[in-house]
């Protein structure tokens, strides 16, 4: 008997979860993004025309940051265990870290313009980066 071909192994469900909630994480995180960058430029408006102390732009600027950064890891995590996957923590990690690394390298865009995106390529490539993370599962400890 002939040996049979070797199918290449699927990415399988865990995957297909991965990507819809990691597309779901950079969705929220970049609506959360947009809407305080825009409270930030409401709060430079209003410090030009002389309002008072009590709301900085720059405050709201550094509100927009760490919201999107807190947004985008509980949203993978949450996402995940209500899609029925355990041990996601290296998935969390990297997309963490490639939502904030689009956002560092695409902040100058959407800064300037009220209502701008960061570009498609960079939010597909965090979706993608983070879906593929979810492939790699950390061992359970031996307790």
């Amino acid at each position: 008997m002939a040996p049979s071909a070797s199918t290449p192994p699927s990415l399988g469900p865990r995957f297909l979860k991965a990507l819809v909630v990691s597309a779901l994480g950079v969705a929220a995180s970049h609506l959360i993004l947009s809407d305080t960058l825009s409270l930030s430029f409401a709060g430079q408006a209003a410090s030009t025309l002389g309002a008072g102390p009590g709301y900085s732009a720059d405050q709201a600027f550094t509100t927009a940051l760490i919201n999107t950064f807190l947004v985008m890891p509980l949203v993978l995590w949450i996402g995940m265990l209500v899609a029925g996957e355990r041990r996601v923590g290296p998935m969390v990690l990297v997309g963490a870290v490639a939502w904030i690394t689009a956002v560092g390298n695409g902040i100058d865009l959407i800064d300037d313009a009220p209502g701008t995106l960061l570009p498609f390529r960079s939010l597909a490539l965090v979706v993608g980066i983070t879906a593929l993370a979810s492939l790699v599962r950390r061992r359970a400890r031996p307790y």
